[in-house]
Order: structure tokens, then sequence, then C-alpha cells
């Protein structure tokens, strides 16, 4: 099977809805999209591009399902969002051109795939950051502002029936806030937070021009920079380079009653020099979305302190998130058909 050079053969390789399956060939008429519903897996809610862990395909659907994802030029999705699948895939299928991963987080996905260089080289893949970071940013807003009100504190009172003494609670716009990470994510948080009137620094290793920041700093000054900030919001990707970059020794820099909340990625925080800084009140209150290993396992000592929030790396999904990564998807198509560099493509050395 072939395909006009101005046209794409796109498979559906991850569960979505019908509406904007119209959506997509309707916005983009270069399109021929390929769904067949019965081979995907139901939504349990907007976002859930693993879809119902309870799905099965007989053996006749799975080989159906992978005929037809060897078929495509682009695929819309990791088939199963399975590493190991798309490594099967791209082996199988010398015409795919392009890999559009759901995660704003992709990269990791086709690092995890095991692809050769060339393999990279002839298959483009791009990630689906943006669609998730006002949601994100709203979530890290939530987190500062929750500490600087003493959520904790007031839970205590509250299921105490406790009447007590008035005290005076911080004021964001009084506030310095540490961004680490200036990618789609950090940019709307800063946003948010200096439309508030707080006063933000960020962290990028690249001269970077984000309204609202009052200065940029080089990640090698992390610990510095900490030791100056109110509130730490962490939203970087996890790569080789920002592995646990959230070291003990920035933690050790800060001062007593430091927030501290994580919208990025889990392997970017020393988990256990995180709990050790609560338990002392270096960080006063965390919020935290994602951790270094997920599920939390039981028995973290996460889930039992008092001054931590837990949400279940759940802050990016919002009943938006399929339609803005439809439209993030039909302009990078067209980009793709007209010759123009493509959004969000996976830096395949970093693998973000």
């Amino acid at each position: 099977m072939s395909t006009s050079p101005d046209r794409l053969r796109v498979v559906v390789a991850t569960p979505l809805p019908d509406e904007l399956c119209e959506y997509i060939t309707r916005a983009e008429p270069r399109i021929d999209l390929v769904v067949d519903q019965d081979l995907l897996p139901p939504m349990r809610f907007p976002g859930d591009h693993d879809g119902d862990p309870a799905f099965t395909r007989s053996p006749e659907q799975q080989a159906r399902f992978e005929e037809l994802v060897d078929s495509a030029d682009v695929l819309y999705g990791i088939p199963d969002t399975n590493p190991a699948d798309l490594t099967r895939t791209v082996r199988a299928n010398p015409r795919l051109r392009w890999v559009h991963t759901m995660a704003a987080g992709g990269g990791g996905q086709v690092k995890a795939a095991g692809l050769t260089s060339a393999e990279l080289d002839r298959v483009v893949f791009s990630t689906s950051a943006g669609a998730h970071a006002a949601t994100l940013a709203e979530f890290a807003l939530f987190g500062v502002l929750a500490g600087a009100k003493d959520l904790p504190k007031l839970q205590a009172h509250q299921a105490r029936k406790e009447w007590a003494p008035r005290w005076a609670m911080r004021q964001l716009s009084e506030m310095t806030v540490l961004v680490v990470g200036l990618g789609s994510i950090g940019r709307a948080t800063v946003a948010k937070l200096s439309a508030l009137g707080a006063k933000v620094v960020g962290t990028s290793r690249r001269d970077v021009d984000v309204p609202g920041l009052s200065a940029v700093v080089h990640p090698d000054d992390l610990a510095a920079a900490a030791a100056e900030a109110d509130a730490i919001v962490s939203t970087l990707p996890g790569t080789d380079a920002t592995h646990q970059m959230i070291s003990a020794d920035v933690l050790a820099a800060v001062r007593p009653g430091t927030i501290f909340v994580s919208v990025g990625r889990g392997t970017v925080v020393d988990e256990q020099a995180l709990v050790s800084a609560l338990e002392d009140g270096r960080i006063g209150f965390a919020a935290l979305d994602v951790f270094y290993t997920e599920p939390l396992p039981s028995d973290s000592p996460l889930w039992q302190l008092p001054n931590v929030v837990v949400a279940p790396h759940t802050a990016a999904l919002n009943d938006a998130e399929d339609r803005l990564i439809a439209e993030l998807f039909v302009e990078n198509a067209g980009r793709l058909l007209d010759g123009r560099p493509l959004l969000n493509v996976v830096d395949t050395v970093e693998f973000y």
C-alpha cells in the first residue's frame, strides 16, 4: 500500500474518541486517518491513553492491529503505550516517518524502546508537551498557595474541631519562587505566579527570555538559588541530565519552611533527601504529583508525613487534554506535509 507524497496515512494506535477522529480529518484534509475502535481499549476518563487494562485482543485482532500500525506513514500514539511495541513497529514498518506520543514526556518512552541510531534518524518522534501545561501550572500554583496558607495546620485544627489562635500567613506577592525548568510547564507556571505578584526566578542552561521572570540562573547554581527562595517548583522532564537534580545538596541549602512542588518527573528529585528535609522542617510543605517510583510504594514515608499532599500523577489530566493533543497533531501534520519543522520533536540524545 502506498501513499501519495502529498498525503499521510495516519493510523490511530491509542484510544481516541470518534469526534476527535472526525476533527482531525476535517481540520487537515490531506490526512487519511485509519482507526478501528474495536482494536483499541475504551477510555475510562479524559486523557486515558492506556485505556481499560481489562481490554484484550484475540490473536486475530492482535494480528490485525499490527497489520494496521505496520501500514502507517504516521502513528497517532505509541501502540499500546508500550516501548517494546514501538520497537517492533519501527522495525517492521520501513515506511514509518513520524510517531506522535501522547505524553509530554514521551521522550522517555522513545528512549526505553532502545532503537538504533539509524532508526532514530529515520523516524521523527514528537510529544504532546504544552497540552498539559496550563493544568500543571495550576497545580503548581495550588501547591505554593497551600504551603503559604498553612493547609496542613488548617486541616489539623479542623480535624480536632479546634478554633486556634490566629496567626500570620505568608503572602505570595512577598515571596520569591524558584521555577526549576522553563519548558512549557515552567513558562505557564511563571506566568501564573508572576501575575499574582510573586518574584519568580527560573533555571535554564540557555539564555531565555520568559515574561514574568526576575532572573534566570544556570542549573549549576541551583543550590544558591534555592537558598534564596520561599518556594521551589520542579517542572523538569526525566532525563539523564536531570536525574536527582533536586539533590541532597540543594535541599540542604534551603531555608527552614521552604515550600516544594513537583509536577515534572519524580526522578528529578532525590526522594530520600526530600523526606529528610520534610521531617526536619527545611521543607515546610510539599505538594507532589510525581514520584521516583510510581505508583508510590505503600511503605513510602511520604504517605504519612503531615506536611505533604500526595497526588497520584493526576494533575495533568483535564477535559480539554485530548482535544489539545489532537489540535497539536493537526498542526504538526500540516508542517510535515508542507516541509516545515515539527513542534515538540524529541531530542534523541537526551530524550526529552
